[in-house]
């Protein structure tokens, strides 16, 4: 499980660990145990949340307008083609100059 320091709670914690999750929060400056998390699973959560970013800035993904579930999961997919095949364009772009 893969959250910010707004998820860290024993609660939340143990319900993660209970479902056999391995849990990259980061505690809280106020805990007076800090626990450790992996620093370099932690920096792939901005890559997650760029995402989604993206995703949401469509506008047929941001409203739901297709409402069945394979209508909902064909338009996430056919989104993040788009976006994956700008990133290797702009990639592209980049190693050439």
């Amino acid at each position: 499980m893969l959250g910010d320091k707004g998820y860290d709670t024993n609660a939340i914690i143990e319900a993660a660990l209970a479902a056999g999750m391995e849990v990259v929060i980061p505690p809280m400056k106020s805990r007076k145990v800090q626990r450790d998390y992996d620093k370099e699973t932690y920096k792939w959560r901005r890559l997650v949340e760029n995402a989604f970013l993206h995703l949401k800035r469509w506008r047929g993904f941001a409203t739901r307008y297709a409402k069945a579930t394979a209508s909902f999961l064909s338009a996430v997919q056919i989104r993040s083609i788009f976006l994956w095949a700008n990133h290797i364009l702009s990639l592209s772009r980049v190693n050439t100059i």
